[in-house]
């Protein structure tokens, strides 16, 4: 929902780019007024065979996520005549909700699809932060975009890619699993809790 009023509401008004799937997406729309969701689910195909073969918990994990997305991108469409902030305005607010919305998926292991997955099964393979893969992905994109939607636009389209990178970085941690418990007492207790918690991943510690 995040990402579909992001793009409706303040991309596409001022014909922002964002990167991924999105952009691409959002291209087909600009030019040829095909649906961005409809796109999205069609250039993400290739991917999700590619990721079926070789993780597949992240291909069943993330499929839903980009089907959903995609029906929501094409659903809002109305929100597209509900702008009334300036270009700068929405670059950033758009990228911020984007990236709010991409953070909340990544963390909970879903996506968009396209390169969101690629960059997720390239972090998860490699060990990269999958925050920084993507606004790498998205910038290239959004600098093959130039002379499609000139320089201005251009430049308005990389705040907005940056905005959602940090926002996605931010929001991208949020389920991490919480640090072992810590348990503190005298002597006593500390041999007894220590046999009956072994192997539960808790820390022991004691202090007089």
């Amino acid at each position: 929902m995040l990402i579909a009023v992001g793009v409706n509401l303040f991309l596409v008004p001022h014909r922002l780019m964002d990167g991924g799937m999105i952009g691409i997406g959002l291209l087909a729309t600009y030019y040829m007024q095909l649906p961005p969701g409809l796109v999205m689910i069609f250039v993400s195909l290739p991917v999700y065979v590619i990721v079926f073969f070789y993780d597949r918990r992240l291909f069943y994990h993330s499929f839903h996520g980009m089907l959903i997305s995609s029906f929501f991108i094409d659903v809002l469409s109305d929100l597209r005549g509900w702008n009334l902030w300036s270009t700068s305005s929405s670059a950033v607010t758009g990228g911020v909700m984007i990236g709010m919305g991409v953070g909340l998926m990544l963390a909970y292991e879903t996506n968009t699809g396209g390169t969101d997955l690629l960059a997720q099964f390239l972090a998860r393979r490699f060990k990269l932060h999958v925050a920084l893969l993507i606004l790498v992905i998205d910038g290239f994109i959004v600098s093959c975009s130039l002379q499609t939607i000139g320089m201005e636009r251009t430049i308005f389209s990389l705040i907005t890619i940056i905005a959602v990178a940090a926002t996605t970085h931010m929001f991208s941690g949020i389920s991490r699993k919480r640090q072992p418990y810590t348990v503190i007492g005298p002597l006593d207790s500390f041999e007894k809790l220590q046999i009956s918690q072994k192997g539960r991943g808790w820390r022991l510690f004691w202090r007089k």
